[in-house]
């Protein structure tokens, strides 16, 4: 066994004869059990928050999504749906069309956008999964609501007696003079609600969805016109040679998105608050390390008879510096762990039994990542190290010599 280590490990289970050190150290080993252990829960608690915020727009994204690289709308001929399904990659696609309208019912009126999507929507994205009245039916005039539209303006399922009225204005350029005032410059679709999703505040309140070829009478666009174009890709091919395959298709005409790229804004938001707190806390840490230090001189000052014995049977000032430093990197890692193994055990609990909760239905979202601990042990111990290396360099040899 390495000398330095051995007598360091000595050290650490040893009591001094004086019962304040063994306070001080008590406490320092403390602090650092309570720092990694809430830093560990911290970051686990941040993880599962994202997954938990990402999996509503798993829910509405797709895996791939073609936007116009110019304007609103773009052309989708035959020809080109016809090469769509010879690639491999592609499991399924989706055509839309998507506008802001003005949505009026019982002299209550709110600004969202209509979606206008074919049969195959389903199969791209879960949107028929978050139906919480009634049922997911386009054809016939019908619509899906989100619960935030349906409050605000009364609307229920099936009520063909007063329908929601979409109103969305006429495609042109220039003012509108007093002749196309009689002529109503804006077109008008009466949607029957089928049924209302309910997935997270501002979505509820943002789309109404119903059947593509509605959606382009609507608006006064043909049947080859849509604002986007949905992807449901197979897991096992190449997602870059099936982009650049759909891009072929549709030459400096798309924009391809992933489900990363849609969602760009909250993506870096959720890392930019991950990555604030991991840096507060860690400044937590780097506070409460200080006690290391303070330990560790006060180890030095009570073993420094020790260290005179040491020296004098020919330890040199180098190894004597090393074994406090050991010592010290030795004390932080063990309180790492432990903290790391409290805490894991207390995120485990609130994944089988959810003991906190937001709702009294939702417990509050946490993920186990090995990542994290990873990041956790990897803070404390090079904080450690750091801490050690200050605190052991008061060892020399005027300091024997008293």
């Amino acid at each position: 066994m390495n000398f330095s280590f051995y007598i360091a490990q000595r050290y650490v289970r040893s009591k001094s004869s004086q019962n304040a050190v063994n306070i001080i150290n008590f406490i320092t080993f403390l602090v650092i059990v309570i720092g990694s252990a809430a830093l560990f829960i911290v970051l686990s608690g941040f993880a599962g928050l994202k997954t938990f915020s990402l999996s509503f727009s798993n829910t509405v994204d797709p895996d791939l999504k073609a936007q116009p690289a110019t304007g609103k709308f773009f052309s989708v001929s035959t020809d080109q749906e016809v090469q769509l399904k010879n690639i491999a990659g592609i499991a399924s696609y989706s055509k839309e069309l998507e506008e802001r309208v003005y949505l009026t019912h019982s002299q209550k009126s709110h600004v969202a956008y209509i979606k206008g999507v074919d049969n195959n929507y389903g199969n791209v994205t879960s949107m028929d999964s978050t139906i919480y009245f009634g049922n997911w039916e386009l054809d016939q005039q019908h619509g899906v609501i989100g619960i935030g539209i349906a409050n605000l303006l009364g609307l229920s399922p099936n009520n063909y007696r007063n329908p929601l009225v979409v109103l969305a204005p006429k495609p042109g350029k220039g003012s509108i003079s007093q002749q196309s005032l009689r002529n109503k410059p804006y077109n008008q679709l009466e949607l029957v609600v089928s049924g209302i999703y309910y997935i997270e505040e501002n979505l509820d309140k943002k789309y109404v969805f119903s059947e593509l070829s509605l959606v382009q009478n609507l608006l006064e666009k043909d049947s080859t016109q849509v604002s986007g174009i949905n992807f449901r890709l197979d897991e096992t091919v190449d997602v870059l040679q099936t982009r650049e395959a759909i891009e072929k298709i549709f030459p400096n005409a798309i924009i391809l998105k992933d489900r990363r790229e849609l969602n760009s804004t909250l993506y870096k938001m959720l890392n930019t608050e991950n990555l604030a707190t991991y840096l507060i806390f860690t400044l937590v840490l780097i506070i409460a390390l200080f006690n290391v230090v303070g330990a560790i001189i006060m180890m030095i000052l009570d073993k420094q008879q020790n260290s005179k014995t040491l020296y004098s049977l020919g330890t040199t000032i180098k190894e004597l510096r090393r074994i406090y430093f050991v010592q010290g990197v030795l004390v932080t890692s063990v309180g790492g762990c432990i903290g790391v193994l409290m805490a894991s055990l207390l995120v485990w609990s609130q994944l089988v039994f959810g003991w906190l909760k937001i709702t009294p239905s939702l417990a509050y979202p946490v993920e186990y990542k090995l990542l994290n601990v990873g990041i956790v042990l990897s803070t404390i111990v090079i904080l450690g190290i750091i801490a050690s290396k200050i605190a052991s360099s008061r060892i020399n040899k005027k300091l024997i010599a008293r």
